[in-house]
């Protein structure tokens, strides 16, 4: 919950703005300032303060207790130009929160934070367990020194500028190690505990037989990811109850599911009480991975409870980015924020650099030049079958002739995709002519590269019958200088030669131009690559310069 409190009426305004937006999320506080500032500090997650800073910092710092407890705290000043994160910066949420309330209230976020001003991830705010010397090593990475990666298990993290030896360390292990003077050791959720239990089997018991296992194993318990089980023992109270005790969650699988995974262990107990050979290792294992520990019974007598620990591979991570049509304020705010969570990019090369500035120090950008898709494709998932975080961009939406296609061919369902869409040149071409695409559309490219011809022009043909406003990708290059004059000669067989064509290149871009012409009037050899051609239907319509497709075959009297 994010508390909010102002004192002046413009502090009212923009708090009731953000209070309407997020109506789930926020809880406003009236009254004395002093009070509903203590109040909300007690009783929120973070809060919000339409006040001044000095006032703010008076008044909550009698109230601050530690970094890893304090609410998060940003305040935006009168004129709602700034969101100002005070408190909490990473801990807190404070510098997420204050991009968030800047993009409600058009206001800037400000971050103080060293590690976000310089676009570092804090190693606490990467969302594992974290021990050892946070601040040495932040220190360290700041400062430019050399800082050591030791990855004795694979996790997608985030770009980090890390070298082969340092005098600091981040070591990512779910090993039960002491971090040394000058390290940090982050804990990734790798392990998974299958757990088997007879009826009543006390949470004591099934606890400190998972406890003592990994203990025994060197692993340690931050890294535990879940308790695994068979479904018949889904509400086993000590199960159940150990898991909530543990803070992992309790995964269940069929009696058959379990039957089919090979174990070294299998008995003939489970199979008759529940219909498997082997309970605990199986579950353990069904997700795949090493098994560190086998079957171990607890140390009671007689004994309840049965145990194994495998590591989890881990899963690499796949973000397919649309980069939009140029303009960097047409990339969305989830584009941004993939290209600064991977590790890994992978892209051609003048569109990654566009976006260059945007990626964080440490960052492996893998570019190539023209045509090489399949193999940027191929790349990406490799990378991510290694277990990186790897964002693989693409011009407009990455959907649409661009980079998810050949990708998701290439991918199975050993890593995890994200696709995060983006502004087609289609719509941005739209945009800028008006509202062309107000009713039915459709997008046809041109290049035979990796169609036939035969195929685009029925294609064109169909759409050209069913009168269907058509915007054409790709409509004429160098080599390729008869392709759009034929699909253009095909639209004129069912169209008006004073249809509205709108003629856009670069679209979003400095060098934007574009210009609105007819059907008949089009001179093929003015258009190239970069441009987007977009023919209207029967109904399509300049209006005051504007090329306009009615949302309906019939125009209405009064605009809407």
């Amino acid at each position: 919950m994010i508390g909010l409190i102002s004192a002046t009426a413009a502090g009212t305004s923009a708090r009731d703005r953000l209070a309407a937006a997020w109506p789930d999320r926020t809880r406003v506080y009236e009254g004395p300032v002093a009070d509903a500032v203590r109040a909300a500090f007690a009783e929120c997650e973070q809060l919000v303060c339409f006040l001044a800073t000095g006032a703010v910092v008076r008044l909550v710092a009698p109230l601050l207790d530690g970094k890893t407890s304090d609410p998060g705290v940003v305040c935006v000043d009168e004129a709602g130009r700034f969101a100002v994160s005070l408190v909490g910066g990473h801990g807190g949420g404070a510098n997420e929160l204050a991009r968030a309330v800047g993009e409600v209230l058009g206001a800037e976020p400000v971050v103080t934070t060293a590690t976000d001003a310089v676009r570092l991830p804090g190693l606490d705010t990467l969302g594992l367990p974290v021990e050892g010397n946070v601040a040495a090593v932040s220190r360290a990475l700041l400062d430019g020194e050399a800082v050591a990666l030791r990855a004795e298990v694979t996790w997608p993290l985030p770009p980090l500028p890390v070298a082969g030896d340092g005098a600091y360390t981040i070591r990512v292990t779910d090993r039960l190690v002491e971090p040394g003077e000058r390290e940090v050791v982050l804990r990734p959720p790798t392990l998974v505990a299958g757990v088997g239990a007879s009826r009543g089997a006390p949470a004591e018991e099934v606890l400190g037989l998972v406890e003592g296992a990994l203990r025994d194993a060197g692993l340690s318990g931050a890294s535990l990811a879940a308790l695994a089980t068979v479904d018949a023992k889904a509400d086993e109270p000590g199960i159940v109850a150990a898991a909530r005790r543990l803070g992992v969650p309790l995964v269940t699988y069929t009696a058959g599911e379990l039957a089919r995974v090979e174990v070294p262990n299998p008995s003939d107990a489970p199979l008759a009480a529940v219909g498997t050979p082997s309970v605990a290792e199986a579950a353990a294992l069904l997700g795949g991975g090493e098994l560190l520990v086998p079957k171990r019974k607890s140390a009671a007598r007689p004994a309840m409870a049965t145990c194994a620990v495998v590591r989890r591979p881990a899963r690499g991570r796949l973000a397919v980015v649309g980069l939009g049509p140029g303009a960097r304020d047409l990339l969305t705010p989830r584009a941004g924020a993939e290209l600064r969570r991977a590790s890994v990019l992978v892209g051609l090369d003048q569109y990654v650099d566009q976006i260059r500035d945007l990626l964080r120090p440490g960052t492996r950008v893998l570019e190539s030049g023209l045509g090489a898709e399949e193999e940027r494709a191929r790349t990406a998932v490799a990378e991510a079958r290694r277990g990186h975080a790897v964002a693989l961009i693409g011009s407009g939406d990455a959907g649409v002739y661009a980079m998810a296609s050949p990708a998701l061919a290439e991918a199975s369902d050993d890593i995890d995709v994200v696709g995060v869409p983006g502004v087609t040149a289609a719509l941005a071409a739209g945009a800028v002519l008006g509202a062309p695409l107000g009713h039915d559309h459709v997008s046809i490219s041109l290049s035979d590269l990796h169609t036939p011809w035969e195929v685009i022009e029925r294609r064109v043909r169909a759409a050209a019958e069913a009168d269907i406003v058509v915007t054409f990708y790709n409509p004429r290059s160098r080599g390729r200088d008869w392709q759009l004059p034929k699909a253009l000669s095909i639209l004129a067989g069912h169209r008006e030669p004073a249809t509205p064509v709108g003629v856009v290149r670069n679209a979003s871009r400095a060098d934007e131009s574009s210009r609105l012409t007819t059907l008949a009037a089009l001179d093929p050899a003015t258009v190239d690559m970069m441009t987007v051609v977009t023919v209207g239907n029967t109904a399509t319509r300049e209006i005051a310069g504007r090329m306009v497709t009615p949302r309906g075959y019939r125009w209405q009297e009064e605009p809407r």
